[in-house]
């Protein structure tokens, strides 16, 4: 009899080993999952220094710092182009970096690659761009809409950013005009591809800046 009262004690000491082993092993595999995450963008807008906010506000500037951070972005080349949007049609593709063409770029190197943007409308119908690399700083210029409407904004952090695979990162838009309401979070947050904004919110012109990761 001792032993068959044993036999119940053995068997909830046993599941409990298996439980803790099972934990363990779920853990384990998690951090595993979680270290070779794929690449994720984070971005600040604005400045926190009061002086420089006041002056982008002056400006009229849109103003990222931008962080790509991710196990797989290590060693890889990488490259932004922008594709000018007129009248729901792709006019223009227009490369503005490619790590892997200039041999003084090369590689991100490390699992983090940092990014500074600013945005403008400089003229009353041009936007100015300027990229801030590592190693390099890209401005360029592109023609725009008579409106002073045009807002930069970080698509690429809500994106699944995959390696060797091209991805938006900024888009350069107007609002959607609903009831004299000028929205652009409904724009953005629309769920709809970013290539059928025009088409959808009746955009006329907007920017679309695409990224890629890549051995």
């Amino acid at each position: 009899m001792k032993r068959n009262e044993m036999l119940p004690n053995n068997l909830i000491a046993m599941k409990i080993l298996i439980l803790s082993i099972t934990t363990l092993l779920f853990s384990f595999i998690s951090k595993g999952q979680s270290d070779t995450a794929e690449i994720k963008m984070i971005s600040e807008y604005g400045s926190k220094n009061k002086e420089i906010a006041n002056l982008l506000l002056f400006q009229d500037v849109d103003y990222y710092t931008v962080k790509f951070i991710g196990n797989n972005l290590k060693n890889k080349y990488y490259t932004l182009l922008v594709k000018e949007i007129w009248n729901r049609k792709i006019k223009n593709i227009d490369t503005i970096i490619n790590s892997k063409t200039n041999s003084k770029l090369g590689t991100s190197g490390t699992d983090t690659l940092s990014l500074t943007v600013l945005a403008s409308k400089v003229d009353k119908n041009k936007l100015k761009l300027f990229f801030r690399f590592p190693m390099v700083g890209i401005n360029r210029q592109y023609k725009a809409t008579l409106s002073n409407d045009y807002s930069l904004k970080d698509v690429g952090s809500n994106e699944k950013i995959e390696s060797n695979k091209y991805f938006p990162a900024f888009a350069y838009i107007l609002p959607h005009i609903e009831d004299n309401w000028k929205n652009y979070c409904g724009v953005t947050q629309s769920g709809i591809s970013i290539y059928d904004w025009g088409k959808e919110f009746k955009l006329k012109h907007y920017l679309v800046f695409e990224m890629k990761f890549e051995d």
